[in-house]
């Protein structure tokens, strides 16, 4: 199969691209190359899926000319380019150009190709609100500009599929951590300061927040099994993501204990639209794509302090 992977040199979208490789797919990446963080992150990525003959474009989707700078014959396109987060950094036009603009015009191109890719929207428990912890038929209240940009990403790929013009399905992701995982994420800044002795920012009453932690080969797993299930799928949305709940003071407790040393926290403002709770509802995953992720919260932080260690112990995140 052909397939294309927008935000290939991200954290999740590089991993993707790798296991579609490995699964003997023709992979094609592309990504703008946001300086939302370090793009010497997304270029390490780069240089990692190059080094596996996969091919990463840089295209924005926003404003390029897809149908000149892409390829017409997909059978796939997996779409993980977005603004992340909801930093108050990012303005509600980062969220909107990436997040929904972006989306419309892969679809406008996608439905224009006169062999139709099966589009693979990479959603996120924030479209849910401030406790996502419901199955998918639960009406979204998303509480930020994240979780509502990703939502109405989320509804142009399902119209499509409502009007019959593209067949598509949306993953809602929970938590996900892991080796590459963005700078400003949890577990990336905490392996970071507890390696090279900075104080982590901890945000005021988030160390009682409850996550489903899910390793990114599990979420990795869940997204690639769409593939030969496309007639089941078409129109669906899926929670993708662990059934197990820990606390940010659990997780914060897991990596000193695999450092073997202390973090020291300096106090944060709460931040506005920040979840409180969430816990993946996975029984429609379990039983259309027998999805069942397995990796611990320790098993992956291992792998995940691991990854760091070789590449970044010595920078400053």
């Amino acid at each position: 199969m052909k397939i294309l992977v927008t935000g290939a040199a991200g954290f999740i979208g590089s991993h993707t691209s790798e296991r579609l490789k490995e699964l003997k797919h023709e992979v094609l990446g592309v990504d703008n190359f946001s300086s939302y963080y370090d793009i010497a992150l997304k270029e390490l990525n780069v240089k990692t899926l190059f080094e596996k003959n996969i091919e990463v474009l840089q295209v924005d989707l926003r404003s390029d000319d897809l149908v000149e700078k892409l390829p017409n014959d997909l059978d796939y396109i997996f779409h993980f380019a977005a603004h992340p987060g909801i930093s108050n950094a990012s303005t509600f036009e980062d969220y909107f150009s990436n997040n929904i603009l972006a989306t419309q015009r892969l679809l406008a191109y996608a439905e224009n190709l006169s062999k139709k890719p099966f589009i693979i929207n990479i959603a996120t428990s924030s479209i849910y609100g401030l406790e996502a912890t419901f199955p998918e038929t639960v009406a979204p209240q998303p509480a930020s500009w994240y979780g509502v940009t990703k939502l109405a990403a989320e509804q142009l790929v399902l119209a499509k599929s409502r009007e019959n013009k593209l067949n598509g399905t949306s993953m809602r992701l929970f938590s996900v951590y892991g080796p590459r995982e963005r700078p400003d994420k949890l577990y990336t800044r905490l392996i970071d300061c507890g390696l090279n002795n900075k104080p982590f920012p901890l945000f005021e009453g988030s160390e009682k927040h409850f996550r489903s932690f899910t390793y990114v080969q599990d979420i990795v797993d869940g997204i690639v099994s769409i593939i030969g299930k496309e007639t089941i799928c078409n129109g669906e949305i899926f929670n993708l993501g662990t059934e197990i709940e820990s606390t940010t003071a659990q997780g914060i407790a897991t990596v000193e204990e695999i450092l073997q040393k202390k973090i020291v926290t300096a106090k944060k403002p709460s931040r506005d639209g920040d979840q409180s709770r969430t816990k993946a509802n996975i029984d429609k995953a379990r039983k259309l794509l027998n999805y069942n992720p397995k990796t611990t919260l320790k098993e992956g932080l291992i792998a995940q302090k691991e990854w760091f260690e070789s590449n970044f112990k010595k920078r400053d995140s």
